[in-house]
């Protein structure tokens, strides 16, 4: 999985500061016809699957930064438990992170939507 960012170095902070992944890799890279990026990894502690932070690379990309689940929630950062839902939650919103909602239950757990410094909503979730 892809997020296009406009920075690493902002979206490395923000995921590893700010939500508090883990920064997996961080390597320097090129293009398909040669130019410099970087490739860049992060995820949520103790898990195996990471997110690709993709600089944005012409107008097209810049296009999809923060649009890439057309406004819709895309992604999803599941908790363990209500403890760990709570102390996530309070962690991510002292650290700024701006959540859309507050948390509320639903039929499928507790859910408060969030945004991440591209855009993107994401649902922090955890069992009812």
């Amino acid at each position: 999985m892809s997020v296009l960012v406009d920075d690493y170095d902002e979206a490395i902070d923000f995921f590893v500061r700010a939500v508090g992944f883990e920064l997996v890799e961080d390597a320097p890279a090129a293009t398909n016809d040669g130019r410099p990026k970087r490739w860049v990894v992060v995820r949520p502690p103790q898990a195996t699957t990471g997110i690709l932070l993709a600089r944005a690379d012409g107008a097209h990309q810049r296009a999809g930064v923060g649009e890439q689940f057309a406004g819709r929630v895309g992604l999803f950062l599941d908790t363990a438990d209500a403890e760990e839902f709570d102390r996530t939650y309070r962690r991510m919103r002292e650290a700024g992170v701006e959540f859309l909602t507050a948390p509320r239950t639903e039929p499928y757990g507790r859910v408060a939507v969030w945004r991440d410094l591209a855009g993107n909503r994401w649902d922090l979730r955890g069992p009812a």
